[in-house]
């Protein structure tokens, strides 16, 4: 270790003051982290400081085992080398981006009369590429939009001008029914297939405007020149794109083109999203997933979502809004500078303004989105459904509802009184633990008193036979419905118990120890959960109830049966559903269960 040490120190003073990237290793040749320096030897002996106060720094140190560094030109190109690192290395202490291979891009090739379709794979061949489209279903409505107003070629030729002079190549079906040119056989020239090219790269950019400006004129030219043919096709274009584009939401007044960038955290999650707005016009939304092994700042957050982001293939705005000022701000500005051509101004809003509005707004999507993301991991990790950890937020319950039992009373026009309940663990039903009551005590219907007798009757059961209580108690029915539930509670000891019911009418949840209902807001997915174990406790206590009504009316006709007592009824019950039944069965079926004598009978009564 002493000798580790020694070794470590020795690179240390070796460092040269030149700008460039640095690498710490771990014990096992691993590389943890990667950062960029204008001073290597400054930076990198900071790191070794007795006064170093950062939590994260401190864990980071005491992991470091080795250093490499790598010497560049500038600063910028220590930035650059950097960004390639961390994208490939992925190291452990670095905030890491969401692998964007797994993201589309639309891709238009570098090649005589280019093609234009989707992909993941990025070949660096010259070729163009639009994206990355976090959204599939934007990326396929782009592509539908140019193949729509652009005849452009689907298939994978190769349209070298020596294979369409030696024509090689035959027109295809979609040269026929007007959607492609027929470059494959020359019909149309390299120039022109160019200029259409360089329009589909406008629609992608987003430039929809400028193109529909140029449309116009060039429709106007031709119906001058009398080339209506031509002038028809381009207003056939102009049409569509201008539908397009009057689905784009004008969000600013202001015309400059900027992005919006915000966050969402929760421990390592970080949920990033982005507005691209063009023109004023909100063109583009992308989210994106990071995750940091780490605590960092918000700044250090921001500095790395931009460095990623604007690395490859994005369009560069004039204006970035951002919730917070990013680490190497002037950096940043000069690296973006560098590889637009323009100044770019990072806007962190202070005060309401438009600006802020639009921060706002992009704000909320990014909290939805984290969301999303923290249910997928959810989903993924077998935790507690989303449901039942919004039920327990929604009810202000201490601890998760996994086991939730629903009692309902059931009777038509006040005969059979019955109740029913049913059983949830974990949000979904658990039919071994369905229970049927018949009402016993209650002689007329009284479903205050019949929901108190079912209560009672199945609590003091599970403390004789020492089983577990549920989490949570759903009865069917209002504040009386409640108000009777938990008077068989009191009485049998429990009085630390979650219990709430559930009105059909307006849907509202009562608390015993509320006079007044809440309502849950009717999107939740704790209502529709609530609902769903309630709608099971009716229909299975309907079933109930009108199964127990059948079997009464069927004993009551069979033992008016001469010689047919309420015994031989039961008999026939226990194997047919119904009178149909009965009357349908053959004899041989009847007297094997009550004998020839009886059979016989029961066939003439019904014949």
């Amino acid at each position: 270790m002493e000798n580790l040490e020694i070794e470590l120190k020795t690179k240390l003073e070796n460092l040269p003051n030149q700008p460039g990237v640095y690498q710490f290793l771990d014990k096992n040749g691993k590389i943890i982290y990667v950062g960029k320096a204008k001073d290597l030897k400054k930076r990198v002996s900071s790191y070794f400081q007795s006064n170093i106060s950062s939590p994260k720094t401190q864990i980071l140190v005491s992991k470091i085992n080795d250093l490499q560094v790598i010497v560049t030109k500038n600063e910028i190109e220590a930035l650059v080398l950097e960004n390639n690192l961390i994208k490939e290395i992925k190291p452990r202490y670095n905030v890491n981006l969401k692998d964007d291979k797994t993201f589309p891009y639309i891709r238009i090739t570098n090649e005589p009369f280019p093609q234009v379709y989707p992909t993941r794979k990025i070949v660096r061949d010259g070729s163009k590429y639009f994206g990355p489209y976090t959204e599939a279903k934007n990326m396929k409505s782009a592509l539908r939009l140019i193949f729509d107003i652009f005849k452009l070629r689907t298939c994978k030729l190769n349209l070298s001008s020596e294979n369409i002079l030696k024509d090689k190549y035959k027109v295809c079906l979609n040269y026929h029914i007007k959607k492609c040119y027929g470059p494959c056989e020359g019909l149309i020239g390299l120039d022109e297939y160019d200029n259409i090219v360089k329009e589909v790269i406008q629609i992608l950019k987003g430039k929809t405007d400028d193109l529909l400006k140029k449309l116009n004129n060039e429709m106007l030219i031709a119906s001058n020149n009398l080339e209506f043919e031509k002038a028809t096709e381009l207003r056939d274009k102009i049409q569509k794109l201008s539908i397009w584009t009057s689905r784009q939401n004008v969000v600013s007044k202001d015309e400059c083109d900027k992005d919006i960038i915000t966050i969402a955290v929760d421990g390592k999650d970080i949920a990033c999203t982005i507005l691209n707005i063009l023109s004023g016009k909100l063109i583009g939304k992308k989210n994106f997933k990071f995750s940091m092994e780490t605590n960092e700042t918000e700044a250090e957050i921001f500095a790395s979502i931009i460095r990623f982001y604007y690395n490859e293939f994005v369009e560069i705005p004039n204006e970035i809004i951002l919730e917070t000022e990013p680490t190497d701000t002037e950096l940043l500005r000069n690296w973006l500078k560098e590889k637009s051509g323009k100044n770019i101004n990072f806007i962190i809003p202070q005060r309401e303004s438009e600006a802020k509005s639009l921060l706002n707004i992009c704000k909320q999507n990014a909290i939805l989105y984290l969301k999303e993301i923290q249910l997928q991991k959810m989903k993924k990790d077998g935790a507690p459904s989303y449901s039942l950890v919004s039920l327990k937020k929604d009810l202000n319950l201490k601890i998760l509802p996994k086991k939730i039992e629903c009692f309902d009373i059931s009777h038509i026009q006040g005969s059979d009184t019955v109740a029913s309940l049913v059983t949830f663990i974990d949000g979904k039903p658990k039919k071994s633990l369905y229970r049927k009551f018949i009402i016993k005590s209650v002689e007329k219907p009284d479903d205050f008193q019949s929901m108190r007798e079912v209560v009672y009757r199945h609590y003091k059961r599970l403390i004789d036979e020492n089983k577990n209580l549920p989490d949570l108690i759903i009865i069917d029915g209002g504040k009386g419905q409640l108000t009777a539930a938990l008077s068989s509670l009191t009485e049998l000891g429990i009085t630390e118990i979650n219990i709430v019911g559930l009105a059909k009418r307006l849907e509202e949840v009562y608390f015993h120890h509320q006079s007044e209902p809440i309502q849950i807001a009717k999107t939740s997915s704790s209502l529709k959960l609530i609902q769903k174990i309630r709608d099971e406790a009716h229909r299975f206590a309907i079933t109930f109830h009108r199964l127990r009504r059948d079997k009464r009316t069927l004993t009551t006709e069979l033992t008016e049966i001469k010689g047919i007592g309420k015994t031989i009824a039961e008999k026939l019950l226990n194997s047919f559903n119904s009178i149909e039944e009965v009357k349908n069965a053959e004899i041989s079926e009847l007297e094997t269960i009550i004998g020839k004598a009886k059979a016989k009978k029961i066939k003439e009564y019904f014949s």
